[in-house]
């Protein structure tokens, strides 16, 4: 029996195998980041919901769009909010069929013109 003593190491695998764990927390990092994962968020109890003098914005579903209970169009809509103040409180009722893109405009014509106190109106779902 001839041995050698151990006298070194090879590392090459072990090299290897750390640049396939760096890869992989990598590329996790990245899905993690831009959202890619799917989660399923938890549901929250209904909290107790303040009395407000909200202006009401309705979203139907056929696109027709009602400030306070009147028919209103895009601009219509635009310049009875330009003289309000910012911290004017607005509830968005959207129909479930309304198109995404009706929401958003609505949503971003209240973000342009700098009002903070917006919520939208959903159904509590029964369990």
């Amino acid at each position: 029996m001839d041995e050698k003593p151990f006298e070194t190491m090879n590392v090459i695998p072990f090299v290897d195998i750390m640049l396939v764990l760096l890869a992989m927390v990598l590329t996790t990092a990245s899905f993690i980041a831009t959202g890619r994962i799917p989660i399923n968020l938890p549901q929250a109890s209904k909290a107790p919901v303040e009395k407000h003098n909200d202006k009401i914005i309705e979203l139907a579903a056929n696109g027709d769009t009602y400030f306070d209970g009147k028919p209103v169009s895009k601009d219509e809509i635009k310049s009875q909010l330009g003289g309000m103040p910012p911290d004017t409180s607005f509830l968005i009722r959207a129909d479930r069929n309304v198109t995404f893109q009706n929401f958003i405009d609505v949503a971003d014509l209240l973000k342009r013109l700098n009002f903070n106190k917006v919520a939208v109106q959903t159904e509590s779902v029964s369990r």
